[in-house]
């Protein structure tokens, strides 16, 4: 049995050589808190082992960020920080990979005031406009990761010896990053053909809308004309593939932006922002978002749909089955990376340009034409269940069974 050094190599070499697929003198950004250093350490070695020329690391503490946001004036988060947003942009012009490592405590922010969170998300959303539609048009490869640490462990396992906490969290990490397999690598490129062949069925439908039905949602999505869904990886403008999730369990596109009505309810808690919403309802008249109601963290994202005009309406559509092995694992993460993975997701905000046939070379301006939202930010929210029903809705207006009872219908 592999010792857990043993695991954390595995899973670093499998961020560099699957995640972000470095390449022989590409430079190498990791964001990372400093709880996680062990693993962008060995994150930073076999980047230099594969050829990488050099490695950049951006470093984050949960208590100085929760001390900024206790202290600081309001003022503070009303401006980004210009430098760091210039910093990013001209790496990713450079061609370098971005790995970030997310290991936030879910309630870190509780009780600061929402004010302030929401100054710095769109501040921040402002500042790194260019390299979000980077990122959304697939110009760089970059890939989101997790790490077990102390307070994300003691909100997952609440009822387990703060001493077996983290060991705890630390081994579902690998379990569904398939690190428990005989040969990782090979096993992602297995579940990546699996997934891109159900997105391969799915661009061959070119379904004009999806109706979702199940307690609390009744909702219909329209999709763009020549819209494509994608799997697990993708493919830079290098032609380089990477693995933006890790884990991913979805198969996803994009909404036409003024084609969604109905409501759907949350079936899973969203950690944002360093607060938890739950238990919420949206309701959606003509793409635009017209009610939201939640009986935690209301104020929080009412917010956040307020971000810009492109938050109030829908960005990503993906689908999750329930089987999926995040799903039976029966742990709520708290955390969207993998919670995202374990249900049907919708995200509030802006759509990757790659989500629509030639997207990559459009504009802004083009991409909204053709339906296809933009805004400074991106937020899943799970609504998936074991009592979701899918239906693609035809050109014609025939139905045709997408998904039946959480799980896919063909």
């Amino acid at each position: 049995m592999s010792t857990f050094n043993e695991k954390l190599e595995k899973y670093a070499e499998l961020i560099v050589k699957v995640g972000v697929n470095v390449q022989p003198d590409q430079k190498v950004v990791i964001n990372s808190s400093v709880e996680s250093a062990p693993l962008s350490r060995l994150i930073t070695k076999k980047a230099y082992e594969v050829g990488a020329s050099d490695v950049i690391i951006n470093w984050a503490d949960e208590e100085i960020t929760l001390l900024r946001y206790q202290n600081s004036p309001i003022e503070i988060f009303e401006k980004a920080a210009l430098h760091r947003a210039a910093e990013r942009i001209e790496l990713a012009h450079e061609n370098a990979v971005f790995i970030s490592i997310v290991s936030e405590n879910p309630d870190l922010l509780k009780g600061v005031d929402g004010k302030k969170i929401a100054a710095n998300q769109k501040a921040m959303g402002q500042a790194l406009e260019e390299f979000r539609q980077m990122i959304q048009s697939n110009a760089i490869s970059w890939t989101v990761v997790g790490a077990a640490s102390e307070g994300w462990a003691a909100k997952v396992f609440p009822d387990l010896p703060h001493a077996e906490q983290v060991p705890a969290l630390w081994e579902v990490i690998f379990e569904t990053t398939r690190m428990n397999t005989a040969d990782p690598i090979q096993t992602w490129k297995n579940h990546d053909e699996t997934l891109n062949n159900k997105a391969a069925y799915l661009n061959e439908q070119q379904y004009s809308a999806l109706h979702y039905t199940a307690p609390g949602t009744d909702l219909t999505i329209g999709l763009p004309k020549d819209h494509v869904w994608v799997g697990a990886g993708s493919y830079n403008k290098q032609g380089k593939e990477f693995m933006a999730n890790m884990p991913t369990e979805e198969v996803f596109s994009c909404a036409e932006k003024t084609s969604v009505n109905g409501y759907v309810s949350s079936t899973k808690p969203l950690s944002y922002a360093g607060n938890i919403i739950d238990k919420f309802k949206i309701t959606f008249k003509d793409g635009r978002i017209v009610d939201v109601v939640a009986e935690q963290g209301e104020d929080i994202l009412k917010d956040l749909v307020a971000t810009d005009e492109g938050s109030h309406y829908l960005g990503e559509v993906a689908l999750v089955p329930d089987p999926s092995p995040i799903s039976q694992s029966g742990i709520l993460f708290y955390n969207t990376l993998f919670d995202e993975n374990a249900s049907n997701h919708l995200a509030i905000g802006s759509a990757y340009a790659f989500n629509i046939k030639g997207g990559e070379d459009m504009s802004r301006e083009e991409l909204e034409k053709a339906g296809v939202n933009s805004s400074m930010t991106h937020v899943d929210f799970m609504i998936g269940s074991d009592k979701m029903n899918i239906d693609g809705i035809t050109a014609s207006g025939d139905k045709v069974p997408v998904f039946r009872n959480g799980d896919w219908a063909f």
